[in-house]
């Protein structure tokens, strides 16, 4: 299960999505997630997959392991689908006990597994797609304008993107540990709830001294390269808006277009 969490890994390929720039990309993102809660019709789904589809056919990321970390929150999506399908009031379908099951709360509950299978990979298509250090250009790019607040929007864009730089380093660490204590002969899967929240402190413990120790080490290394934050520093890769960029715009907006009609008209 641990590792078949995608959130902040990046996979090289050579695609149209991978060139892009950062800021397109996430932007598209904002945008996207914003636009799964325009609309409520069947419509507004057709249009949102094939948008979704063609992203991920032009990305050339393996289907498989574009939809694998989903499988860590398939509780989520199950949990949150009988709570809309229960209570979500209308006309009655099923009706056994005191639960009662009505054709809005079935839709509903469709709906809400759909957005949400949709706003986990539509992030996880810019994750995938850009590296951490292209991110963090972008982000302090596009939160440039905050510098007139005095927001220090280089530390900001630098913590993100080394957080995003440690989930996947930390989920490998976490899995190494467990398949040790396993095979000193630990039980994480049988008793009841206490016993099992205790049988987590064999991990937990580990994994904080390993991920202190490798942040102390990233400080150390950046105090050696004398990093003193964003103040007068250059990039070696400027990001510079190119062709493909505006036209990725142009399919931005036109797919927000489509999607603000439906949500009218349907």
């Amino acid at each position: 299960m641990i590792r078949e969490i995608t959130l902040g890994q990046y996979y090289p390929a050579d695609s149209v999505l991978h060139r892009l720039d950062p800021r397109v990309k996430l932007f598209g993102t904002l945008l996207y997630v914003i636009s799964l809660f325009l609309f409520q019709s069947f419509t507004g789904y057709i249009v949102a997959t094939v948008f979704l589809a063609s992203l991920i056919a032009i990305s050339h990321v393996p289907v498989k392991f574009m939809f694998r970390g989903l499988k860590a929150i398939f509780i989520l999506l199950i949990f949150t689908a009988v709570l809309n399908m229960f209570l979500t009031p209308g006309r009655e379908l099923v009706s056994f006990w005191k639960i009662t099951i009505t054709i809005e709360g079935l839709r509903f509950a469709a709906f809400m597994i759909l957005r949400l299978t949709y706003l986990i990979t539509g992030s996880s298509i810019m994750t995938l797609t850009t590296t951490p250090s292209n991110l963090t250009d972008g982000l302090e790019k596009s939160m440039r304008w905050m510098n007139i607040l005095k927001v220090p929007v280089h530390e900001i864009a630098m913590m993100m993107s080394i957080a995003l730089t440690f989930i996947p380093v930390l989920l490998e660490e976490t899995d190494r540990i467990i398949k040790a204590q396993q095979a000193r002969g630990a039980d994480f899967e049988s008793g009841n709830l206490i016993h099992r929240i205790r049988a987590l402190v064999p991990i937990l413990v580990p994994l904080f001294v390993s991920a202190f120790r490798r942040a102390n080490d990233l400080a150390l290394a950046m105090e050696s390269r004398c990093y003193r934050g964003g103040e007068g520093r250059t990039k070696m890769r400027p990001l510079r808006y190119e062709r493909r960029d505006i036209i990725a715009y142009l399919v931005l907006a036109l797919y927000i277009a489509c999607i603000i009609t439906v949500g009218i008209l349907f």
